[in-house]
C-alpha cells in the first residue's frame, strides 16, 4: 500500500509539467489578447501627444512585439523556466521582482485568511455535527449560509462601518502592523470559514454514521478516542481538499480586498498593469497565480494520499496494493 502511494504521488508530481505549460500557454495567449498597443500607450506617456505610425512601429520592433507569436512565446517559456519573466513595459522593472515584492503582503493576506477560517469553519462544522439537529447546530448553519451568501466586496464595506468608522476598533484602509491586517483577513476569512463550516458539518455526519464508529463503541473504546482518532480525521479528507483548492480562490479574493482597503500588493500591480497594458507583467501575474493553484492542489494529493493510504493511481498500483 505504501508503494501504490508513492507511486501515486510520483505521478501527481509528473503531471504538474503538462499543466503549467498549458497555464504558461493561457497566460501568454490572454495577455497578447488585450486591446491595445503598448508601444503606443508607452509613447503617448513620455510624449503627452499621440504617436506618429513610423514610431509606434520602431517601437515594437524594439520590443520584439512584431515578431510571430510562437517565436515571442517560445522565447518567453524558455526565459520563463529560467526564472526570468522579463521586464516591465512601463516601469523597466524586473516583472519577477514586482512580483516578488508585491506578493508578499498578498500572500500575507491569504493565509492569514485561511488559518482565521481553518480556526472558525471546522471546530464549528464539528459542533454543529455533533450537536445535529439542536440549536447549536441550527444557528451553525444559518451563520454558514449567510457567510457564503454575502459578497467579500459587500462584506469588507460592512467591517469597515462598523469596526473602523464607528466604533474605531481597526485602520480601514493602508498597510503597516498587525491591526491592517485585521478587517481584510475578517473579510475573507468569514466567507472561507462558513464554506469549511459547512463541509466539515456534512463529511463528520457521514463518518459518524459509518459501521466502523458504530464497531468502535461497541468495543468499549472510550468516546474522545473514538471520535479524535476514527471519526475526525477521516472527516477531514474533504476538508483537506477543500482548503488547498480555496488557497488558490484566496489568493485571486485578495487581489479584490486590497483594493478596497487600499493595500499595497499584487492587486495594485495588476490594476496599473491593465491600464497600461503592460503585457510582461499581466503574463506574470497570471502565470503566477496560475502556479499557486497548481502546487495548492498538488500538496493536497499528496496531503491526501498520506491521510489516507488507500489513495493509489490506475489499475496496476490497486491490484498490486491488493497482493
Amino acid at each position: 500500500m505504501r508503494l501504490a502511494a508513492d507511486g501515486y504521488i510520483s505521478r501527481r508530481i509528473l503531471s504538474v509539467l503538462p499543466v503549467w505549460l498549458g497555464l504558461s500557454l493561457l497566460s501568454f495567449s490572454l495577455a497578447n489578447l488585450a486591446p491595445g498597443d503598448p508601444a503606443e500607450l508607452i509613447l503617448r506617456q513620455q510624449t503627452g501627444e499621440s504617436p506618429s505610425a513610423e514610431a509606434v512601429r520602431n517601437l515594437r520592433h524594439e520590443m520584439g512585439l512584431d515578431r510571430p507569436f510562437a517565436v515571442r512565446y517560445g522565447q518567453w517559456l524558455g526565459d520563463a523556466a529560467r526564472g526570468d519573466l522579463g521586464v516591465s513595459y512601463s516601469s523597466g522593472s524586473s516583472v519577477v521582482r514586482m512580483l516578488a515584492v508585491s506578493s508578499v503582503s498578498t500572500l500575507e493576506l491569504a493565509f492569514a485568511s485561511l488559518f482565521l477560517g481553518i480556526l472558525l469553519g471546522v471546530p464549528a462544522g464539528v459542533v454543529a455535527a455533533v450537536k445535529r439537529g439542536k440549536a447549536v447546530d441550527h444557528f451553525s448553519r444559518i451563520l454558514s449560509l449567510l457567510g457564503t451568501s454575502v459578497p467579500s466586496f459587500v462584506l469588507g464595506y460592512l467591517l469597515i462601518l462598523f469596526l473602523s468608522v464607528r466604533f474605531n476598533f481597526f485602520p480601514a484602509n493602508g498597510s503597516g502592523d498587525w491591526t491592517y491586517l485585521v478587517l481584510p483577513a475578517l473579510t475573507l476569512g468569514l466567507g472561507e470559514g462558513a464554506a469549511l463550516a459547512r463541509l466539515t458539518r456534512a463529511s463528520m455526519i457521514d463518518v459518524l454514521g459509518e459501521a466502523y464508529i458504530r464497531t468502535a463503541h461497541a468495543k468499549g473504546s472510550p468516546p474522545r478516542r473514538v471520535f479524535l482518532r476514527h471519526a475526525l480525521r477521516n472527516a477531514l479528507n474533504p476538508v483537506v481538499t477543500l482548503t488547498g483548492l480555496r488557497l488558490g480562490r484566496l489568493l485571486g479574493g485578495a487581489i479584490i480586498v486590497e483594493i478596497i482597503f487600499a493595500r499595497a500588493g499584487l492587486g495594485t500591480v495588476i490594476v496599473d498593469a491593465i491600464q497600461n497594458r503592460d503585457y510582461s507583467v499581466i503574463q506574470g501575474f497570471i502565470l503566477f497565480v496560475g502556479s499557486v493553484f497548481v502546487v495548492a492542489n498538488l500538496l493536497v494529493d499528496i496531503i491526501y494520499a498520506r491521510l489516507d493510504p488507500r489513495i493509489v493511481w490506475g489499475r496496476k498500483e490497486v491490484s498490486r496494493a491488493s497482493n
